[in-house]
């Protein structure tokens, strides 16, 4: 007797952003990261001429990104908060740049409602709230009254507090429990289910094991009914080989990432996840149509 494939079965929407009808399900999708800032975590400073940043957003295109998020604030631990004013200057020119030219989604990365509106005006499709509506419940005002997909995080803290000794009982079931809240919250402000996407943060207020314990337990936000988003992309908790142990050395720089990076993406596909959002958009696509290939989940 043939036996059955071992991964679960990842379960399929149809997710309303604005103009586009993004299915999830038969494959996962590949999100790519545009860091217009000076000082994210990996790529901060890369991006922040305009040239630099259009010219990223066209490579990911070509490398087979499905959608491109955008974002003008670090939330690296202990990145200080930017003015709004600041954080739209830093986006501007790129998102116009990507309203004429980009034919796939783009999200802004925000928790900022001016910012949001502004993005929203220019035909951003999705918005990215790494606060999960803790810090601006007025974002999901702006999806339900543009349509535009909302992307609800867990994070505990904020970026300068989260890492300050993390603790959970049961990081799981407390992250399931506080995404569930927010989307609960997001339906409040007239947000339908179709355009809403759940995130559990990793490495935001996290340690190494309780991220990979997320992902070990990745199935377990499938009661949310929401697309589940993941995004580990080169994040400290791989930068050593021995499953996030301390070891006494700094373990990989950011550039040497790349590899654990796929692992964590490919896993958390198998495991359930609908998107994950990267910064090597290239090796990423081709490491998920194998995974997707072996899920086989078309």
């Amino acid at each position: 007797m043939t036996e059955r494939s071992a991964f679960p079965t990842r379960p399929r929407h149809r997710l309303r952003a604005r103009s586009f009808s993004i299915e999830l399900g038969p494959r996962t999708l590949v999100m790519g990261i545009l860091n217009c800032t000076p000082d994210s975590f990996s790529d901060g400073g890369v991006h922040t001429a305009t040239g630099a940043a259009v010219d990223r957003l066209h490579a990911m295109i070509e490398e087979g990104a499905d959608w491109i998020d955008i974002g003008g604030e670090s939330t690296r631990p202990g990145a200080p908060e930017v003015p709004w004013t600041e954080e739209w200057r830093r986006i501007e020119p790129v998102l116009r740049e990507a309203a004429r030219d980009c034919a796939i989604p783009v999200s802004v990365d925000t928790t900022k409602p001016e910012v949001a509106a502004r993005a929203l005006d220019l035909g951003v499709s999705i918005v990215n709230d790494v606060s999960g509506l803790q810090f601006a419940p007025e974002l999901a005002d702006l999806a339900a009254s543009s349509g535009a997909a909302l992307i609800l995080m867990h994070m505990r803290g904020t970026p300068r507090t989260m890492q300050t000794d993390p603790r959970y009982d049961d990081v799981t079931r407390e992250v399931v429990s506080v995404l569930e809240e927010s989307c609960a919250l997001a339906r409040a402000h007239g947000v339908p289910p179709d355009q809403l996407v759940v995130d559990p943060g990793i490495g935001f207020g996290k340690t190494g094991a309780h991220n990979y314990t997320l992902l070990r337990e990745l199935p377990a936000l499938a009661r949310l009914g929401c697309p589940i988003l993941i995004g580990a992309s080169r994040k400290s908790f791989l930068a050593r080989t021995d499953a996030g142990k301390p070891t006494g050395s700094p373990g990989l720089p950011v550039d040497e990432r790349i590899e654990a990076s796929l692992a964590a993406h490919v896993a958390a596909a198998l495991a359930g996840a609908h998107i994950v959002r990267v910064h090597d958009v290239r090796a990423t696509v081709r490491a998920l149509r194998i995974a997707d290939e072996i899920a086989d989940l078309r």
